[in-house]
């Protein structure tokens, strides 16, 4: 099992209530859309709200890549984001090519963010995996 660090510990109790305030935008946002049928400036400044949430949980992913010592796990962290990005860009070509020859209808750009944690979480899955799997030959 592996064991929890300060840093780790300070980037849930940051990443936690930022990911509840994106519920809550989400939920709140497609309500009043929805009930209030803004337009202009307070349809865009409604639109703008979940994504703040998004902006703050890059945020506390960088602090807690500049707050954690120890370099494997740091590492670990960075090269599942990075396989999320490589995800992410890969996936934006493909359907990129497909739009733009018209093969296929617009595809929402909002879907990028949710498919790069997917990836992100897939990859520290793989590498925990892997992990284990090598302390255990040893």
């Amino acid at each position: 099992m592996q064991r929890t660090t300060p840093a780790g510990r300070r980037y849930l109790k940051r990443f936690t209530p930022t990911m509840l305030a994106y519920v809550v935008a989400v939920l709140g946002t497609s309500v009043a859309v929805d009930q209030l049928h803004p337009t202009g400036a307070a349809l865009a400044t409604l639109s703008i709200l979940p994504a703040l949430p998004i902006l703050a949980v890059l945020v506390v992913i960088g602090l807690y890549i500049r707050e954690e010592t120890d370099e494997y796990l740091r590492q670990r962290v960075v090269t599942s984001m990075l396989f999320g990005i490589g995800v992410v860009l890969a996936i934006s070509a493909v359907l990129g090519f497909l739009q733009i020859y018209r093969a296929i209808g617009q595809v929402d750009v909002f879907w990028a963010f949710p498919i790069w944690c997917g990836s992100w979480g897939l990859a520290q899955c793989v590498l925990a995996w892997r992990d284990r799997m090598a302390g255990g030959e040893a």
